[in-house]
């Protein structure tokens, strides 16, 4: 991680060449490492000479076979904006100790205590903040009944220090819909403003789509997922990714809800990526979606 200022100075100094501005997702352990993307970014910011020039590289994903999704050919290279900052930080902490210790090898309270300063640090420079609490609704060492009460003193806690928007991670996937009733219902009489929170449902034991039935009931309106069901949890064993994103297009498009994201589109990237992967489709939307249209 030693390298990592330098490495997110070539990326911003040379990217790739690209037909859209690219995201990059940025690995930052602690304070220091905040600390030293930013004072990359400023210096990039106050340098007077520094023009960034997209290079040649191969497009992602390639454009091989003709069911792969399209990058919209023609487009010229978009080059990033000449003042580089970061859009978003994201910060994650557990609901339990036993998670808590062996993801992050601190406690919870030791946790927030790590984070404080990040947190000051990045909204002194104006960067939002989206905090994740894993395991809200089941720990793999604690079982499945998780306090309600102590996810909302710690989302309490990240909105007093600054965060923007809590994701609540039912990391394992054991979460029911009595008890995702039970957690908003405590959340609410808690205090916690339900615009402020996201669901992230990992779909272990089937149930990822009924709980993001429960959040939006509740009034959540942010649901994380992935495509093809993408994703997993190295300590929750057996635990399988977060609720697929074809599933959600789908059922909103059934309630009349928009969701700016087109199904269709979704199910080719999610079948085109479980094949690259070497790994099974984990959307049944989407295998459903793409087989009617190959007919």
């Amino acid at each position: 991680m030693a390298d990592s200022p330098r490495i997110l100075e070539h990326l911003l100094k040379a990217p790739p060449a690209s037909g859209r501005p690219i995201n990059y997702p940025f690995l930052i352990p602690n304070l220091k490492g905040l600390e030293a993307a930013l004072s990359v970014c400023e210096a990039l910011s106050s340098s007077s000479t520094t023009t960034a020039k997209p290079v040649e590289s191969p497009p992602t994903p390639p454009q091989t076979p003709p069911d792969s999704p399209s990058l919209d050919p023609g487009r010229g290279s978009v080059s990033p904006a000449p003042f580089p900052k970061p859009t978003e930080l994201s910060i994650f902490l557990a609901a339990t100790d036993s998670f808590s210790l062996r993801n992050t090898n601190c406690t919870v309270a030791e946790s927030l205590d790590r984070l404080g300063p990040v947190v000051q640090l990045a909204t002194s420079h104006h960067i939002p903040i989206r905090a994740y609490i894993s395991v809200v609704l089941g720990c793999p060492y604690d079982g499945p009944n998780v306090s309600p009460i102590t996810v909302a003193e710690i989302s309490n806690k990240l909105l007093d220090m600054g965060c923007a928007e809590i994701s609540l991670g039912d990391t394992t996937g054991m979460g029911t819909a009595p008890r995702t009733q039970a957690l908003f219902r405590v959340l609410r009489e808690a205090g916690v403003p339900v615009q402020r929170l996201a669901g992230h449902f990992h779909d272990t034991y089937g149930q990822a789509l009924v709980n993001c039935a429960v959040a939006l009931d509740a009034g959540v309106r942010v649901l994380d997922s992935s495509v093809a069901g993408l994703g997993g949890c190295p300590y929750a064993k057996g635990a399988t990714g977060n609720v697929a994103t074809e599933e959600i297009v789908y059922f909103l498009q059934s309630m009349g809800l928009e969701s700016g994201v087109d199904l269709e589109t979704t199910a080719e990237v999610g079948d085109w990526i479980s094949r690259v992967l070497g790994r099974e489709n984990g959307s049944r939307v989407g295998k459903a979606l793409l087989a009617r249209k190959r007919e």
